[in-house]
This record gives structure tokens, C-alpha cells and sequence, in this order.
């Protein structure tokens, strides 16, 4: 039996982590502007009502886009599994400071119940310490992680008041978004599609991306899916070190949120923050640095999955030509927490 201590910091507001990355009062590089315009914050503003799904379940719901993922999608889902292995979708905090960890609490293990004269355990019991939102933990954020101003106050997904305190949001914590997710998951692999490795940091993912993948794995993305986006953040850092992830990642551009509203899936995930960055967009403003973040959380509804892992699913996709499978996902229902660990796994 474990004791888990989930060290968990309370930064709902989309302004708590843009300050700590230091992207969001400055402007940010413009992509290449002949191909794909730079997007403003006042664009980004514009999405904020434009793609809304406030109200979509019910003006009570804390569920958001987790809400498409049907009985019948579920059915769907688990007709996927034809050859009967599984992988996991997820990376826990390293125990070792790197540039990319120890972002929001430093990670600890140590045994519990040693023999104080002779140091050995007297039973196998142990304590873990993490940041649950640490740069190499794969996390799935909460509705209530990002924020945005309605009508004077600041507002979580559903036009919820953001509440919260030391023992957690008042709304859209984990504790009110079920117990887990069970249904189709699409693995959209750039760096195989594009015949590199990985890809470099700070390179945008548009829609232009996303709907050539489709042609490239023969699917098509849609309504309930669990989307994940592989960059080949992990590869690289296995090849050339660890880097600030948080101010330096490859990842979806502004101007794919429309698409991703379009889409309706259910879960977004990548293996860095999601957000290209920088961000590309222009302009300051609360959304500025982390569009991707704001939109999704906050307007659609869509939980975010931050370094999720996905070299051992990118194999077994490649290997089968099959980038579609089973994707189950528990919850850590934490009363008001701002996310759970990725306890995620994908089938075949």
C-alpha cells in the first residue's frame, strides 16, 4: 500500500503561468507571414466568444468536451482492439533537476517506516512528493486551470466564478470531470509525416499539418476523440539533453483552434505544452502566451494533456500503419485539483 502526496500548485489563472514562463507581456515571433498570417491577440479575443461552448451541456456542467464521449463512442472505441497490446501513454516526474523540471514543486521518494537505528525498512510503504504540473510529469488539466475576464470577474469554463484556495478550485476541479476516459485515441505524428526525427523547438504545427496527417494515416479526427499531438519532444531530449520546454517547445499554433473546435474531440494532448513557443501570436494580453491553453480549457472545454509520452504508442502505430486505437484514461479525482497525473494507456 502507497501513500501518495500530491504536491499540487494552484495556478488555475492563465496570467499565473504566462508570468512564469515570461511570455506573456511581450510580444512573440510571427510565423512565416506568406503562408500563415500572424494571428493578434485581438484575434485571439474574438475565439474567446466565437468558439465557446459555455452553456452547450447545461449551465451547470463541469464536464465540458468529456461530455462527447458517448456510450455509443465507448462501443466504438473498444472494437479498436484487434491485436491486444498495450503501452503507456505517460512519463511521471523525474526524480533528477533538469531545465525542464522541478517547474512547480520538487520531486521526492524516500521509504517510509525505516528502523531508526538501523536505517532498513520494517515494511514496504513509501512517500512521493511531485509538482503535478512539473515540466516532465504528464498531467491532464483540469477545467478550472485556465481562466478568462467576463463581466468584470474572472470566469472558468462555463461562466463558473473562479474560486479557489489552498484546498483547491470551488468548480471545475478534477473531482467534477468523472472518473476516466474510454474511447478512440488519434496519434498525429509530425515528425513521421514530415521524415525527421523530431521536431525543432519552437516549430508551429497549423492546420495545414493536421489535414495532411489525415491523408497520411487514413482517418479522419472527429467528434469524441482523444487527439495527441507527437513532436518528438522526448526523442529529442534522449538525444541532445533536456531544455526549457516551457518557453522553447515545438506545437499547435493559435490559428488551429477553430479546427480543433470543428472537430469536437474530446481530449487534446501533446508532448510538450501544447502550445507552440513561442507563440506566435501578436499583441499582449492574458491569452497571449498560451492561446492553446486558454481556448481549450477555459472556452471549449477540451482538458489538456501536457508531456504526455508518446514514443512506445509513435512504434506500434508505425509498425501496424494503424494510427487510431483504445485509448482508457483514470482520473486522480483530487477534490478541487487543478489536474490529475496521465494515467493513460492505448491498445491495439
Amino acid at each position: 500500500m502507497r501513500r501518495f502526496t500530491l504536491v499540487m500548485t494552484l495556478m488555475a489563472a492563465g496570467a499565473g503561468l504566462a508570468g512564469f514562463w515570461s511570455v506573456r507581456a511581450r510580444a512573440q515571433s510571427k510565423p512565416d507571414s506568406t503562408q500563415h498570417p500572424a494571428v493578434t491577440i485581438e484575434q485571439v479575443n474574438q475565439w474567446e466568444t466565437d468558439l465557446s461552448n459555455w452553456g452547450r451541456w447545461g449551465k451547470d456542467d463541469e464536464r465540458g468536451a468529456l461530455n462527447l464521449v458517448t456510450p455509443q463512442k465507448e462501443v466504438q472505441a473498444a472494437r479498436l482492439v484487434k491485436d491486444g497490446v498495450t503501452v503507456s501513454l505517460a512519463h511521471f516526474a523525474s526524480l533528477e533537476k533538469a531545465a525542464d523540471n522541478f517547474n512547480f514543486g520538487e520531486t521526492k521518494h524516500e521509504m517510509y517506516g525505516l528502523d531508526p537505528k538501523t536505517g532498513v525498512p520494517r515494511f514496504a510503504l513509501d512517500i512521493i512528493t511531485f509538482g503535478i504540473h512539473d515540466g516532465t510529469n504528464s498531467h491532464l488539466d483540469a477545467l478550472c486551470h485556465y481562466r478568462v475576464m467576463r463581466n468584470g470577474e474572472w470566469q472558468v469554463f462555463n461562466g463558473h466564478p473562479q474560486e479557489l484556495d489552498a484546498k483547491g478550485c470551488k468548480a471545475d476541479g478534477m473531482d467534477r470531470m468523472g472518473p476516466g476516459i474510454f474511447t478512440r485515441g488519434i496519434l498525429v505524428d509530425i515528425p513521421l509525416m514530415k521524415g525527421v526525427e523530431y521536431l525543432e523547438p519552437g516549430t508551429p504545427i497549423y492546420v495545414s499539418d493536421l489535414e495532411a496527417w489525415e491523408k497520411f494515416a487514413h482517418v479522419k479526427i472527429g467528434s469524441g476523440d482523444a487527439l495527441f499531438i507527437r513532436t518528438g519532444r522526448w526523442a529529442r531530449r534522449a538525444k541532445l539533453g533536456p531544455w526549457n520546454v516551457g518557453r522553447e517547445a515545438a506545437g499547435l499554433h493559435a490559428s488551429t483552434m477553430p479546427w480543433i473546435k470543428q472537430r469536437d474531440i474530446s481530449l487534446l494532448g501533446g508532448d510538450g505544452v501544447n502550445d507552440v513557443q513561442p507563440s506566435g501570436v501578436v499583441g499582449t494580453g492574458e491569452a497571449a502566451g498560451r492561446p492553446v491553453h486558454t481556448l481549450t480549457i477555459a472556452i471549449m472545454g477540451v482538458p489538456l494533456v501536457d508531456n504526455g509520452y508518446f514514443e512506445d504508442v509513435a512504434k506500434e502505430a508505425a509498425s501496424r500503419k494503424r494510427w487510431e486505437f483504445l485509448t482508457t484514461v483514470q482520473f486522480t479525482r483530487i477534490p478541487g485539483g487543478t489536474a490529475t497525473s496521465f494515467n493513460a494507456l492505448a491498445t491495439f
